[in-house]
């Protein structure tokens, strides 16, 4: 291999260190308009009337936009494709607002400072409602989700999953041991470093171009067209560089804002979100409270589980109604149990709404079922590692819930392993101390999808190009979130043509020349996208190695192509790959191309166990994580250095949801605590540990090279490994997410103190 395996530096890395990269919030167009959005400060409103005279008046004024002047379609911000039915609860500027930071009214001016200047000068009259907060509260109002003429009614529950394998009641009488738990997780935000931001400008044939930072710009497409009253065919999107997404920029916000402004005003427009803004007026991950109950034989094989999650998707649907068939998906996918009941219920609440977060689902359900998986070996006197490789999932084991092979899943070696390299037993024996600082060790297993089959239309359409200076353009719906995506696929790329990577122009998704493509999601990039990236390339080599026999009036496999170009076998003449163009042009031969659409027929699991020390201050109730080790199955790593990029940023965020982070709405006011980077507690340098990653590299023999995704997986089982680690501490069962030092020093046993 010379592409594959290899350690490369992401493609736009210069750019980025040295500010060169322009991201859509540094864009220059001629005659660019700003808006400024206000947004309600109510939970549950009605906005009576808005007088906007004094801001119309005020210099630089393009035009005050609310629901009075706006198109009232109902949409739905997370469909992917036109034609596809979905709940539709959301309008640009709703006549009822649903939650503290919800959209009320916006003013465009030729510059922001007038924009924003004006905002302030607009009388807006509230009349406020009830408003419910609590998901426990808002599961009670049960109702139909929409009035016989479609308007919503916003009563519960959003979304129901049940599930049911084999006799869970037998299960339950024959365990030697029964333990339930119950587990919560709070509602976290993407915290990405660029805000939240979209352009839009007319186009000389009558559509509206849309630049903005997306995950698909397909998705953005239909959903504006949705809300605009238009067809798809009237919108383009092109992606703009992204400085980080997690799923924050999955769904279209201010898309469909901006489109209509631009169109209105026949101008090219700009909204940017603030921080507080980006915090309350856009996504983030849904909160859960989830009740796990489990039976065990005398040896710790699980014989039945029954699980109960209540997720608070906030004010509008967006994606949340798949989140309780995700959840039951990823949390069926870990161990081998014979016996299994799932009730999954997603609903509504006055607060932010939610959406795709990395893992759509996974750190929720895993975080309670690792949780209550560690409590449950306590209790019982088994060994977490031990009982954990006990119940593992088998390679090409068939998951319950889709009936999908799992893979070549290596879920017991990532144990074994990670148990052998952290030293498991020896750290175990020497936990907890009788001192002020107290030691624990934890681990937790997670598993985790790569794609979307067989929902949705789970293909990639990639085309390929030989260009004139010897270069080869790939063009498909790349979506690269800032992570190095589009560095994995140049490599798989230059492995099959024998290039760098550097000589693979990856072409930014574009409407006008993609076709269509979920987007970067449900970490399907290396696997789906990868692989439509090898079998593109090989068709290319052919197409390559036929023009040049055509060329040189020779048979196809008289030729070769390798590393230093077009080598004829023959005579041993080499022709690099600029000097082929050349003469193909010279010889008025077209160059070649290659168009395929690979189409997924698997989806097989991504495994991961990681292992956490840490400290616990019981005076202060302090946490910190020490050491960690994360040891991945991810069949085969592209690019190790950007695999381990992405655990070290997976780690990052889930050591912040175990310990820190909460948007932290309040019970009463619906207003968040946790608004700004100065109020909302991330995990910084000072609170990372040391980092150790390992790869099991078993291969996946449906991937490119035997590769399948990392993305998503590395952080999923992160806050569970932190939490046990601090149960093991403390002789605790802490459940409340994340560990806060009041939660911490309320919980713990005043006797070990």
């Amino acid at each position: 291999m010379t592409a594959v395996g290899i350690r490369h530096p992401m493609l736009d890395g210069a750019e980025k260190a040295t500010g060169a990269l322009r991201y859509a919030g540094d864009l220059e167009i001629e005659g660019l308009a700003h808006a400024a959005l206000q947004t309600s400060p109510h939970p549950h409103a009605r906005v009576a009337a808005v007088n906007a005279e004094a801001a119309l008046a005020a210099p630089g004024v393009l035009g005050v936009f609310w629901h009075g002047n706006m198109p009232a379609n109902r949409y739905n911000s997370s469909i992917w494709f036109e034609g596809q039915e979905a709940d539709e609860d959301e309008t640009m500027f709703p006549p009822v607002v649903r939650h503290v930071g919800d959209r009320v009214a916006a003013v465009v001016a030729t510059t922001r400072e007038a924009a924003v200047a004006a905002l302030a000068m607009l009388d807006i009259r509230y009349e406020p409602l009830p408003a419910c907060l609590a998901p426990e509260a808002a599961d009670r109002d049960r109702g139909p989700l929409f009035e016989e003429d479609g308007t919503p009614t916003f009563r519960n529950p959003v979304a129901e999953q049940h599930f049911d394998r084999g006799d869970p009641d037998a299960g339950f009488a024959a365990a030697t041991h029964v333990v339930e738990t119950a587990i919560r997780t709070p509602k976290t935000h993407h915290c990405a470093i660029e805000n939240h931001v979209a352009l839009a400008l007319p186009e000389p044939d009558g559509r509206i171009c849309v630049l903005a930072p997306c995950q698909s710009v397909h998705a953005v497409q239909v959903v504006v067209a949705r809300a605009l009253g238009l067809k798809a065919r009237d919108i383009h999107v092109v992606k703009t560089p992204i400085g980080g997404s997690f799923g924050g920029k999955a769904e279209p916000v201010l898309e469909p804002l901006v489109a209509e402004f631009a169109r209105r005003l026949n101008r090219p427009v700009r909204l940017e979100l603030d921080r507080h803004q980006t915090f309350t007026s856009t996504r983030m991950r849904s909160s859960t409270s989830t009740r796990i109950r489990t039976g065990f034989d005398a040896s710790g094989r699980i014989l039945a589980r029954e699980t109960e999650t209540l997720i608070d998707i906030g004010a509008y649907v967006t994606g949340g109604n798949y989140l309780p068939g995700s959840m039951l998906q990823r949390h069926v996918r870990l161990y081998d149990i014979p016996a299994e009941r799932y009730c999954g219920r997603a609903v509504y609440t006055n607060t932010p709404p939610t959406g795709a977060f990395r893992g759509y689902g996974s750190p929720q359900i895993n975080a309670a079922g690792e949780i209550h998986l560690d409590i449950a070996a306590r209790r019982a006197g088994f060994d977490p590692v031990t009982l954990r490789i006990r119940n593992a999932i088998s390679p090409h084991a068939i998951e319950p819930y889709t009936g999908l092979d799992v893979g070549n899943a290596r879920l017991r070696e990532c144990i074994a392993e990670g148990a052998r390299r952290f030293s498991w037993d020896m750290r175990r024996a020497t936990s907890g101390g009788a001192g002020r600082f107290r030691t624990g060790t934890g681990m937790a297993a997670a598993a985790h999808i790569n794609g979307c089959f067989p929902g949705s239309e789970e293909a990639t359409t990639m085309t390929m190009a030989l260009c004139a200076d010897g270069r080869v353009e790939m063009v498909s719906a790349l979506h690269d979130l800032g992570c190095g995506s589009n560095t994995t696929l140049a490599q798989i790329a230059a492995e099959v043509l024998s290039l760098r990577p550097t000589d693979i122009r990856i072409v930014d998704a574009d409407t006008d020349r993609c076709g269509y493509d979920l987007g970067t999601r449900a970490s399907r990039m290396t696997y789906i996208a990868g692989e439509a990236t090898r079998r593109t390339a090989v068709l290319l080599v052919e197409r390559i190695i036929q023009a040049a026999a055509l060329l040189r009036n020779c048979a196809p496999d008289e030729l070769r192509l390798g590393q230093a170009g077009v080598e004829d076998l023959r005579s041993g003449e080499v022709s690099p790959m600029a000097a082929l163009a050349a003469d193909l042009l010279g010889a008025g031969l077209d160059l070649p191309s290659a168009t395929e659409t690979y189409a997924a027929g698997a989806n097989p699991s991504s495994h991961a166990a990681h292992f956490a020390a840490v400290e616990v201050d019981t005076l202060t109730g302090l946490v910190r994580v020490k050491d960690y080790l994360a040891v991945h199955d991810i069949g085969r790593a592209v690019n190790p250095m950007l695999v381990e990029g992405q655990i070290y940023g997976g780690v990052q965020i889930g050591i912040g949801y175990a310990l820190f982070e909460d948007v932290a709405n309040d019970m009463v006011t619906g207003r968040m605590a946790g608004d700004s980077f100065a109020r909302y507690i991330l995990a910084n340098s000072l609170e990372m540990p040391m980092i150790e990653v390992h790869l099991i590299e078993a291969g996946e023999p449906t991937g490119p090279f035997g590769a399948k995704a990392v993305g998503e997986i590395a952080t999923i089982p992160v806050a569970a490994a932190v939490v046990n680690a601090v149960n093991d501490a403390l002789g605790s069962e802490l459940t409340h997410l994340p560990l806060t030092p009041e939660r911490v020093l309320a919980e713990m046993d005043p006797g070990n103190q």
